[in-house]
């Protein structure tokens, strides 16, 4: 957002799109009094909910229904607010938003009286920025906010109501405290080199940065996991025609998502569906299978789905045990292998699977997992591997919602203190050192929080959320 506009008074409907019960349109600004009065017909006592009729510019009645006043600097964003609860019909809403934005242009506390526009439309995430700039949330509160609405799973909108109630914050603000310490002990230490007391053997300095990077790594720890919780992690299902990917994408999904018959090459496309384990999001997608397709359709969906290859976080590989030991199969199998993406074998990120072993129970499948996707035999451990491939570590109670920039800039902040560590026992020779990688690990951890961050991150993180949010 450009700085000018930070101080315009903006209006959004705060509710979904489409008909609903109740709808809500959100103003925020500066001097909302004669606004509210504008379209309410009266003024409003501060933060209490009023029924009162809406009203067009001509007097006639838009709406009736509850109208919220809440004064600056005791609301959502720190400025004046005004909420207004109307039926949830669209074009009801959108009559309202239009009422504002007129009432606005005539009560611009700005214009002098002059008609001009004293209120704009506000863009995703502005009401939540606003919140931010005025310090009623630091930055990794207002983008849980988003992680809130955005949750899939009940263990992430958890974990994203712990981060919205500064959890996570709170720790991070801890670890930043225990290393303006550090920084006071070697500045003193650089600043006073003549005198004969040692600032930081004396407080103990090398001990508070073990303490330190310990503190970094717990929370790092923690934060994995949230970032876990929030992003979770995309399976793709690969196999030739009529291996059962369908069937098993059907059965960790407990429904009929995609068709399943007995004739080859049924998938033409990719089929997805979001599972739980443990509150973990598993995007789990269904493609087609791969062999030498001849039919133009086909052709198109083997290669969409050797894109899903490339871009998965982990492969299970599926198998017909019925099938083993018939030359072209095995062959079309041993195609497939050598063409996966290395850096998934390498990793331990493909998995292989052997179905139908309710059809075939004498084969051995090795350090693979021998299911039946039709009576569920093996999905159990299935999903066991994939929880553990996936890095979960932790019941959900406890880890708050974190985002892949956190866990980078946790990531630094730890290498900082690694290095000075180094620093450290090298004494009096590299106090310049300690101090700079102190600071860095400093500056690291306030990029989590809003301390030091850009405008261009700020605009980044808030143009992904909802318009009226």
């Amino acid at each position: 957002m450009q700085l000018a506009r930070r101080h315009d008074p903006i209006v959004a409907i705060a509710t979904a799109s489409g008909r609903g019960a109740v709808g809500i349109v959100r103003v925020s600004g500066d001097a909302l009094a004669p606004l509210a009065e504008a379209i309410c017909g009266r003024a409003l006592v501060a933060r209490h909910a009023t029924h009162v009729a809406f009203r067009a510019a001509d007097g006639t009645t838009i709406d009736r229904g509850l109208a919220i006043f809440f004064p600056a600097p005791h609301s959502y964003t720190g400025e004046d607010v005004l909420e207004l609860q109307a039926h949830g019909g669209a074009v009801v809403l959108q009559l309202l938003l239009a009422r504002c934005l007129e009432a606005g242009a005539e009560t611009d506390p700005r214009s002098g009286g002059a008609r001009v526009p004293g209120l704009r439309i506000a863009a995703p995430g502005e009401f939540t920025e606003r919140a931010f700039l005025n310090d009623k949330l630091d930055l990794a509160q207002a983008e849980a906010v988003a992680d809130l609405i955005d949750a899939s799973t009940e263990a992430a909108a958890r974990s994203a109501a712990r981060s919205l109630d500064g959890a996570f914050s709170d720790e991070v603000h801890a670890l930043a405290a225990s290393l303006v310490e550090l920084r006071m002990l070697v500045e003193a230490t650089l600043d006073f080199p003549e005198e004969e007391i040692d600032f930081l053997t004396a407080a103990d300095a090398g001990g508070r940065l073990q303490r330190a990077q310990a503190g970094v790594d717990a929370v790092l720890a923690r934060a994995r996991q949230g970032a876990l919780l929030r992003d979770g992690m995309r399976v793709v299902l690969a196999g030739q025609p009529n291996v059962g990917k369908s069937s098993l994408l059907n059965a960790l999904a407990g429904a009929e998502l995609a068709i399943v018959t007995a004739t080859p090459g049924t998938t033409r496309d990719k089929v997805g569906q979001t599972i739980q384990i443990e509150g973990v999001p598993l995007h789990v997608v269904d493609t087609a299978g791969l062999r030498d397709a001849v039919d133009e359709v086909e052709k198109i969906g083997v290669a969409r789905s050797w894109a899903e290859i490339a871009g998965a976080d982990a492969v299970v590989f599926l198998h017909d045990l019925t099938r083993r030991g018939d030359p072209a199969y095995e062959d079309g199998d041993a195609a497939i292998a050598a063409r996966l993406p290395a850096e998934l074998g390498a990793d331990g990120r493909v998995v292989h699977v052997y179905n139908k072993v309710d059809l075939q129970r004498s084969a051995a499948v090795g350090d693979g997992l021998a299911i039946s996707a039709v009576t569920g035999e093996g999905l159990e451990a299935l999903r066991r591997r994939l929880l553990a491939l996936a890095g979960w570590q932790t019941a959900s109670e406890g880890v708050f919602i974190a985002r892949a920039r956190h866990v980078d800039a946790l990531q630094r902040a730890r290498a900082h203190l690694l290095a000075a560590a180094g620093h450290a026992a090298l004494g009096n020779r590299a106090l310049e050192l300690l101090a700079e990688e102190l600071r860095l690990g400093h500056d690291a951890l306030g990029e989590i929080t809003g301390a030091f961050t850009s405008d261009d991150l700020l605009g980044a993180i808030f143009s992904r959320f909802c318009i009226g949010k």
